[in-house]
């Protein structure tokens, strides 16, 4: 079984949480997880964030960023392009009107989905709306 992970997987691995420890065994007991290109802006959005509010310091937040970089850079993960079908996908199911999807969590979802991969997320939210469309998912809780 192959898994995309969702971008609260990752702060969670990268930045002291409540689910830093079940993030670091998810990612570890499995070789080569799926992250794409908006994985990687929204994980760089959620430190520069965490520097903004106070709750990490820059210094700390370049070292996030280095390890995530040095693991991308290592084929820790096997990296997804975003693709037009991707973006179609997330488009259909917004539209469905039955979920609470948001833009870029129906965009994780459908990248998921259309590569049939199990998304892994620690969001309730995106966790329930793949459950309602019927997609593999994973809620790291």
């Amino acid at each position: 079984m192959k898994f995309y992970i969702d971008t609260s997987v990752l702060v969670a691995y990268y930045c002291p949480e409540s689910l830093s420890e079940k993030a670091e065994e998810f990612l570890t007991d499995h070789l080569h997880p799926c992250i794409s290109g908006l994985t990687e802006v929204e994980l760089c959005s959620a430190v520069s964030r965490k520097v903004r509010e106070g709750g990490m310091s820059r210094k700390d937040a370049g070292r996030v960023m280095a390890r995530f970089i040095t693991h991308v850079n290592k084929n820790f993960y096997d990296y997804l392009t975003v693709e037009q079908h991707h973006y179609r996908l997330a488009r259909d199911w917004i539209g469905l009107f039955k979920t609470g999807l948001k833009t870029l969590d129906a965009l994780h979802l459908a990248i998921a989905s259309a590569e049939g991969l199990t998304l892994v997320t620690a969001d309730d939210g995106l966790w329930k709306s793949a459950k309602a469309l019927g997609d593999d998912s994973i809620l790291l809780e």
